[in-house]
């Protein structure tokens, strides 16, 4: 008996726009279900998640985001300790995808929290490779936090 195939909100910051779209079209053609938004720096990503700003409207809580670290404004570092610091977020689990194969970058994320560190293949095909391969852990294997668990919004 197979599992019917859930969908989740994906969240990815990342400031290149090449990047951003590239990730959209490799988790088409990894034929991930999701729905995905995008934030280009750390700002915005905190903006989203407090729904401050024009994100004031309402958003819908991500299920998972993907974050970059080298980002202007506020970096993926910096969003990330302010993620795991805050009890109504820490919950909602972070895969840094990003170029840094740095240990330091590395031993940091981990420190600081992050579930998955992930660097970006140089290839579109090593793109939706890593995309089939989230999504068959972070939408088919692992269980999320509920919708609405204690410490959600």
């Amino acid at each position: 008996m197979s599992k019917s195939p859930k969908s989740i909100h994906l969240l990815m910051a990342d400031d290149d726009a090449d990047d951003r779209q590239m990730t959209r079209e490799a988790l088409e053609e990894s034929r991930v279900l999701n729905d995905i938004g995008f934030v280009e720096d750390g700002e915005q990503l905190m903006d989203y998640l407090h729904q401050r700003g024009r994100y004031a409207k309402g958003t819908q809580r991500p299920d998972l985001i993907l974050l970059d670290l080298n980002m202007p404004r506020k970096d993926g570092r910096e969003a990330l300790a302010e993620i795991k610091g805050d009890p109504a977020l820490r919950q909602i689990p972070v895969v840094v995808l990003t170029t840094s194969k740095a240990e330091e970058d590395i031993f940091r994320s981990y420190d600081l929290g992050v579930n998955s560190y992930v660097t970006k293949p140089v290839t579109f095909q090593g793109l939706v490779e890593v995309m089939r391969g989230l999504g068959n852990y972070w939408v088919q294997l692992v269980q999320l936090p509920p919708e609405h668990g204690e410490n959600r919004k």
